[in-house]
């Protein structure tokens, strides 16, 4: 399935659209910072490689194998640029699984546009795409992440205990999941 037809997804405050390659300098303006990469198990990006996520963006619109994934630019319905991202990873098309996740520029954090882009992917993921799970695999020190999954919904699945190196720090992560009738729903836009 091509998802470009059924974008933008909107809620009472913001549009989820693709990636434009003129959005790189957003992109960089938060990807690029060395505390919103800490979260996401790699190095911050360089310029040049937010420009490289941008357009790669742009045209990952398919929804059918493993391993296929929708990134959205989180906008503000009525202001230009980027307050951060919303993705899903199709983990298991047999299964229907799908891991989604968020990052938001830090000065918009804390207005609650995590969860509420969030749940609008979580609802396009169920109703649309056919996913049957959805799940979450945060940073168990990234308490802004665990409030987003509770407000969702989400159940807490698992612990891991310093499963991953970041760097030279051993990171512990949750996994958090729900399905369908676990999700709070939100109005549409």
């Amino acid at each position: 399935m091509d998802v470009a037809p059924l974008l933008p997804l909107t809620t009472a405050r913001l549009s989820l659209r693709l990636f434009a390659p003129g959005d790189a300098d957003d992109l960089y303006a938060y990807q690029g910072l060395a505390s919103v990469a800490r979260y996401l198990y790699r190095p911050a990006h360089t310029r040049e490689r937010s420009g490289q996520v941008a357009a790669e963006r742009a045209v990952r619109t398919g929804w059918r194998a493993d391993g296929d994934k929708l990134a959205l630019a989180v906008c503000r319905r009525d202001e230009p640029g980027l307050l951060g991202e919303v993705s899903l990873s199709l983990a298991d098309a047999r299964a229907a699984q799908a891991e989604i996740g968020w990052t938001l520029a830090p000065g918009h954090q804390g207005h609650g546009y995590a969860t509420e882009a969030a749940a609008a992917l979580a609802g396009f993921a169920f109703d649309t795409l056919g996913v049957h799970r959805l799940y979450a695999r945060l940073d168990v020190e990234n308490t802004g992440s665990v409030r987003v999954c509770e407000r969702l919904g989400m159940r807490r699945e698992a612990h891991l205990v310093e499963n991953d190196l970041d760097g030279d720090r051993w990171g512990s992560e949750y996994i958090h999941a729900a399905l369908s009738a676990d999700l709070v729903r939100r109005p549409a836009g």
